[in-house]
């Protein structure tokens, strides 16, 4: 595979980390997923806009070739050099550079663009059970990734392990939050339901564009604090993330109606 380290082409086998690398030894740093699609990537500006929010909240300083206009041009050409521009996923991770222990000498950061080709994914609904082993917890931090990973990790061996498709996720006073790599959203009589990023889920690129088109479109939403029996009442439940929308046909084995006209219009818009 090749990769684009700090701005300079190199080959996967090249690339090496000194132990002193703050991401490995203090995950101070952050990472975005981008779907590209048919040579597109796909809600580009919504992605760069939370990559400023997460340098700006870790104090980070993005070198210029990151947001320079230009930089869209360089990710796809990256992108053809792996022939993932059909379909692919390209994630860049960001670092503080540097020495220091907790307290860093230095605000500037080191990065790497990976693109992988990918599937697109199966649009069939999804059966979900409620995380049990780990909380979201809001925090300055806690609307971007990559600080918050390991609560993800727990999450996911626990779906593993009840072989669900995935797992919701609960804050600590057991409102609702998010899934796994989701956000989570439901309808009730025409109107959508999103939980409040306060519940500490990711503000996720398809989160944004969903409120963006029901702000266009004149469509009521509200970003809420709901407790999970409040899903089972509602038209219909789905999750939401970069790679698409899906139902949710099961919570805790529970089967959810989801044939709802608001949430197919939905669809056909942002699929």
């Amino acid at each position: 595979m090749i990769l684009l380290y700090n701005g300079q082409l190199v080959h996967e086998e090249e690339l090496l980390f000194p132990l002193s690398n703050r991401a490995f030894q203090y995950n101070d740093g952050f990472f975005e997923t981008v779907i590209i699609q048919n040579g597109i990537l796909r809600f580009w500006q919504d992605h760069k806009e939370r990559i400023q929010e997460a340098a700006k909240a870790l104090k980070l300083q993005l070198p210029q070739q990151i947001l320079a206009p230009a930089f869209e041009d360089e990710l796809l050409k990256l992108a053809g050099l792996n022939a993932a521009t059909a379909y692919g996923r390209l994630k860049l991770k960001v670092w503080r550079s540097g020495a220091g222990l907790y307290t860093p000498v230095s605000n500037a950061v080191e990065w790497l663009v990976t693109v992988q080709p990918a599937t697109p994914p199966d649009i069939k609904s999804i059966a979900v059970s409620v995380c049990q082993n780990v909380r979201t917890i809001h925090s300055p931090l806690s609307h971007f990734k990559g600080p918050n990973a390991l609560l993800y990790v727990l999450a996911g061996l626990e779906k593993k392990e009840q072989q669900q498709d995935d797992m919701l996720l609960l804050s600590r006073q057991l409102y609702v939050s998010e899934l796994v790599s989701s956000n989570i959203f439901w309808v009730k009589n025409d109107r959508f339901y999103t939980p409040a990023l306060d519940t500490g889920c990711v503000n996720g690129i398809m989160r944004r564009n969903i409120l963006r088109f029901c702000a266009s479109e004149k469509i009521k939403i509200d970003q809420v604090n709901y407790q999970v029996e409040q899903l089972y009442e509602a038209d219909a439940v789905f999750s939401a993330n970069v790679t698409g929308i899906k139902t949710i046909s099961h919570l805790q084995s529970k089967e959810i109606y989801n044939k709802n006209k608001l949430l197919d219009h939905l669809t056909s818009v942002l699929s």
